[in-house]
């Protein structure tokens, strides 16, 4: 790159062999400044210098327009971190949306692999003992309530724990008695019978219930509610799940309070409870 100097600034300090430019060798091309490439054709004007620099040493001012370009590349560059956050947001999402596909695909296969049926449930007999009608005071009444178990599944095994169960006889809204469900697991197609004890304390019936159910009992006909909450886990293979909540409502008549007392009619409805 060339750069021409007036010749009004002080001349550039001269080594070695000292030239005058007024001698009469007047073509610069002779001076060592310059390369022997420099023809005659592009001498300068007469009273000015030609200095060569190189490009490295060679200091320019940026036009006023890189101002606005480095704001636009900014701006770019700002959308373009925009636009993978955003990117790797939808691809995060994406991914768990793939996941619980895969789940319910399993699930599903699973489902109809194995065919899951509800177990049944049913009330054998409910013996009574304790319970007096005709006295006005409380009463500790106990009953053993004898259930059958049926496990219809030919793959399928449930684990019943008797930790956190419940089981309750009521007349009514009165409630008589209060007892746990027994822990046993329980394998493909089985059916399993036992018996659980329910124990009352303090039971107080008004005048009311006490001559309707001693009503009820004269016409063989009383009308007992037996329910139970009842934690399972189900067992396939190596494959256990989660604990549920099994809920059974047996809606049973019995002929008498009597410790032989006969079921004459019972209907047990049950509902899960999976969260």
């Amino acid at each position: 790159m060339r750069t021409l100097c007036s010749s009004h600034f002080p001349p550039p300090p001269r080594y070695g062999r000292h030239y005058n430019h007024h001698s009469s060798s007047s073509d610069p091309s002779a001076s060592p400044l310059f390369p022997s490439s420099f023809s005659s054709s592009s001498n300068p004007p007469s009273g000015q210098f030609v200095v060569q620099l190189p490009k490295d040493q060679v200091y320019r001012v940026p036009p006023p327009e890189n101002a606005h370009l480095l704001k636009s590349y900014a701006r770019r560059a700002a959308r373009r971190r925009g636009r993978s956050c955003f990117c790797a947001l939808r691809l995060a999402l994406a991914l768990l949306l793939s996941l619980a596909l895969l789940a319910a695909v399993a699930a599903a296969a699973l489902f109809f692999a194995l065919r899951p049926k509800l177990p049944s449930y049913s009330l054998l007999s409910l013996s009574v003992h304790g319970l007096n009608l005709s006295s006005p005071s409380p009463s500790a009444p106990e009953f053993a309530a004898a259930i059958r178990a049926r496990n219809p599944n030919g793959k399928i095994a449930i684990e019943y724990r008797g930790r956190g169960s419940a089981v309750a006889v009521s007349y009514g809204a009165a409630n008589l008695a209060d007892g746990v469900w027994p822990a046993f697991d329980q394998g493909p197609r089985n059916v399993t019978a036992f018996v659980t004890a329910l124990r009352g304390a303090g039971v107080r019936l008004s005048p009311q219930m006490r001559s309707s159910m001693a009503a009820a009992e004269r016409r063989g006909a009383v009308p007992l509610t037996l329910d139970a909450s009842v934690p399972v886990r189900v067992r396939a293979g190596a494959v256990t799940t989660w604990t549920v909540t099994v809920k059974v409502r047996c809606g049973v008549t019995v002929d008498s309070l009597a410790p032989d007392s006969k079921v004459v009619s019972e209907s047990c409805h049950i509902r899960v409870d999976i969260f």
